[in-house]
């Protein structure tokens, strides 16, 4: 299946999905309230949480992550444009993944650029404050059965995450299911 396919089957639709729900979730619920709406009480929340760092909220505050995670995006692009280019990816499996990776990579870029300049406090402020501001809206927030036994703190409820962070989790899933077939196929090939 080629790019362009994939593109318009996967990787758009779920990139509107994940900015429609982003821009809902900044445009109805206050930032760090915790209550949210109950979607299924104890289980699913949706509450609107402000990330500037990466996965479970590392670097989350620090004054480099903003910059950083801004890059980060940009050379994984790079890498999978170069990787794809070369055939790197050429079971339909791998070729999934590189779509689900393209729309969280985009989804998550996205709220970098953009939502900084949405803040009220940042009314005023130069283009690099503004900038800099930028976070990733997390909405998602599950409670899981014996996650409060690993993390105390938690509660039992996984770190909050939204749409592009699961696109992201799945291709990381799919890329390393490929690999493993891969792998397998070569092990085949070198016994018979």
């Amino acid at each position: 299946m080629s790019f362009p396919k994939l593109f318009l089957a996967i990787t758009l639709p779920l990139y509107v999905v994940d900015q429609i729900t982003k821009f809902w979730t900044v445009n109805h619920l206050s930032p760090y309230d915790g209550q949210g709406i109950v979607i299924a009480e104890g289980f699913f929340k949706w509450i609107r949480v402000h990330n500037q760092g990466v996965a479970f909220g590392f670097g989350n505050g620090s004054a480099w992550a903003p910059i950083v995670f801004l890059f980060v995006p940009i050379i994984a692009i790079s890498a999978i444009a170069f990787f794809w280019k070369r055939g790197a990816f050429h079971l339909l499996i791998s070729k999934i993944a590189v779509a689900l990776l393209i729309s969280g990579i985009f989804g998550n870029l996205t709220d970098r650029l953009v939502q900084g300049f949405r803040l009220p406090e940042m009314q005023g402020a130069s283009f690099w404050s503004k900038l800099s501001a930028g976070y990733v809206v997390d909405f998602i927030s599950i409670k899981l059965p014996f996650y409060d036994k690993i993390v105390p703190a938690s509660g039992g409820w996984w770190p909050t995450f939204n749409v592009a962070d699961s696109c992201i989790c799945t291709a990381a899933c799919l890329l390393f299911i490929g690999g493993l077939y891969e792998e397998t196929k070569k092990k085949k090939a070198g016994l018979a």
